[in-house]
């Protein structure tokens, strides 16, 4: 027992220094959606914990209760049905999947990120391009744009219309809430909102390449003349962001340092969308000779979006011709 003890406090001084390198940043959210979402986590944790807790606790005590040496225990060897453990093991997981399916259906609407968010303040547009290793943002109502670094007002919802230039990331913020993918030839959008001033972190989730380490961004998070004082910093820059210049910045680069353009060229955005629906019409994913990534090895297929946008799908092109 002694020897069990010890080498449980040893395991679980592990475990501690593991975790104390984790970022619970998801569990620390700033937004309205990062907190309905980290209610779902815990709702699903306490769940989970209903089943988890007795199975670990019986497995502990049935050997110690039913071991040779306990002369108190009851031996039946023909055992072979109880009703009360029937009616536990069926109801209370069947109680579990109805509470699981009604969190579900609710939530799945509630959170839908095509879904504008319910606020008398106006809503800040960016338009998000996803390139290799970096994050550009376009302001469309102010004419700026910048590289890695977002900013946007507290209590203001934030309409992200979100898309690739290269092969498929995933934008993530993780204390404002929901991951949602970018896509070459596609525009995927989600809506959220900062209840707190802060710089908080941004990232790809979705493996892209060897700079895909790298592929961070600042989103900042302030009071309206903090925003003010943002947009006058980037057109105070002098730079534009035409053909040419975009043209450079989509070049694959690594630690790309934060960047502002004070003039954009009109359609940026869509012109990146529109300029891959060639090779999506063919079934053809943009790619470049520096993923080492086939056709096969994309995992995504389209279908539409209620408001008529395309959006991803996790079915691979096997299951597409089946």
């Amino acid at each position: 027992m002694h020897s069990l003890l010890s080498r449980l406090r040893h395991a679980s001084v592990g475990v501690a220094v593991l975790l104390s390198g984790c970022n619970m940043e998801v569990l620390t959210p700033k937004g309205d959606i990062g907190a309905h979402e980290k209610s779902l986590i815990l709702i699903a944790l306490g769940l989970m914990a209903i089943v988890a807790i007795p199975v670990i606790a019986m497995t502990l005590w049935f050997p110690w209760r039913y071991r040779s040496g306990n002369k108190k225990a009851t031996y039946t060897p023909n055992w072979s049905h109880s009703t009360r453990i029937e009616l536990v093991v069926w109801t209370i997981p069947a109680i579990i999947i109805v509470i699981l399916a009604t969190i579900t259906w609710t939530s799945s609407h509630a959170l839908d990120p095509y879904k504008p968010l319910e606020s008398e303040a106006k809503p800040v547009t960016v338009q998000v391009v996803s390139m290799d290793w970096k994050w550009l943002f376009v302001y469309p109502e102010y004419g700026v744009a910048s590289v890695n670094e977002l900013a946007f007002p507290v209590d203001r919802p934030v309409n992200f219309q979100i898309t690739s230039d290269s092969v498929m990331n995933a934008f993530f913020i993780p204390q404002l809430g929901s991951q949602i993918y970018a896509m070459a030839g596609m525009e995927t959008k989600l809506h959220l909102i900062a209840r707190e001033p802060g710089s908080y972190e941004g990232l790809s989730t979705n493996f892209s390449g060897e700079g895909f380490s790298d592929m961070h961004f600042k989103a900042i998070a302030t009071s309206e003349d903090g925003f003010k004082d943002w947009i006058a910093k980037a057109k105070a820059t002098q730079v534009t962001l035409d053909d040419e210049s975009y043209k450079t910045l989509a070049q694959p680069s690594q630690k790309v340092p934060v960047s502002y353009y004070g003039q954009v060229a009109p359609a940026l955005f869509s012109s990146v969308v529109n300029k891959h629906m060639g090779d999506m019409s063919h079934g053809e994913m943009p790619m470049d000779s520096h993923h080492d990534m086939s056709q096969a090895d994309m995992p995504m297929d389209m279908h539409h979006h209620e408001d008529g946008d395309a959006v991803s799908s996790n079915t691979t092109p096997t299951q597409a011709e089946k």
